[in-house]
């Protein structure tokens, strides 16, 4: 299926948010970025470089920038999806009014992005602090060497979001029981939020494709 059906077909599957989407589509592209299909959702790059995705949720759409972290926000305007993001931020819209309002500030931010990849910056994560080990992963270790391997093998923002996972338990006996609960996901190579079954339409995150079969 060739580019321009994958993300037709893309957004006609979410009818709810299909003007929203269209706009924010024909905004990026009229800013200069070519149109790609990543990661099951549409994607906009700079010579062959990731500078912004569209996507639908169940609330919202977004507007994300890969290097978000780095633009100046000015207006206020840009989030972090996640709690433990540390690169990427969204604009999130509800309606397609506020779309439009939001224009101006689209456009004067996709053109930052794209002058972050004319000077080559990128994301900087050194100056993170490093997560201890809770005590108890590291007993676990001590068990099940595969784990550990398992775990060291995994990307860092991987580990670290099953460190915050751990630790943000008080008790100890939760902090095993989601150690616990967490080895399976680590043996097979995965993050906390990753897809298992495949089914999941945002591949590598799970979006609870499983619970609809």
């Amino acid at each position: 299926m060739s580019l321009l059906l994958e993300v037709d077909r893309y957004l006609a599957s979410h009818q709810t948010w299909h003007a929203v989407l269209q706009k924010l589509r024909g905004i990026v592209t009229d800013c200069g970025l070519t149109e790609a299909w990543k990661w099951r959702a549409p994607c906009y790059t700079y010579q062959d470089r990731n500078v912004a995705m569209i996507g639908a949720f169940k609330r919202s759409c977004r507007l994300s920038f890969f290097k978000g972290a780095l633009l100046e926000d000015p207006d206020g305007v840009l989030t972090k999806p996640g709690e433990n993001t540390r690169a990427a931020r969204v604009i999130e819209f509800t309606d397609i009014g506020q779309t439009l309002q939001l224009e101006p500030t689209i456009r004067t931010y996709v053109a930052a992005a794209i002058d972050l990849e004319k000077t080559g910056q990128t994301v900087s994560f050194q100056e993170e602090a490093e997560l201890d080990l809770p005590a108890e992963l590291q007993a676990k270790f001590e068990d099940d060497p595969a784990l550990q391997t398992a775990f060291a093998a995994l990307t860092p923002g991987r580990q670290r979001a099953y460190l915050l996972h751990f630790s943000a338990a008080k008790q100890a006996k939760t902090r095993t029981a989601r150690i616990e609960n967490c080895t399976p996901r680590i043996l097979l190579g995965k993050g906390l939020n990753d897809c298992l079954c495949g089914l999941s339409q945002k591949l590598p995150a799970c979006d609870g494709s499983h619970s609809k079969r």
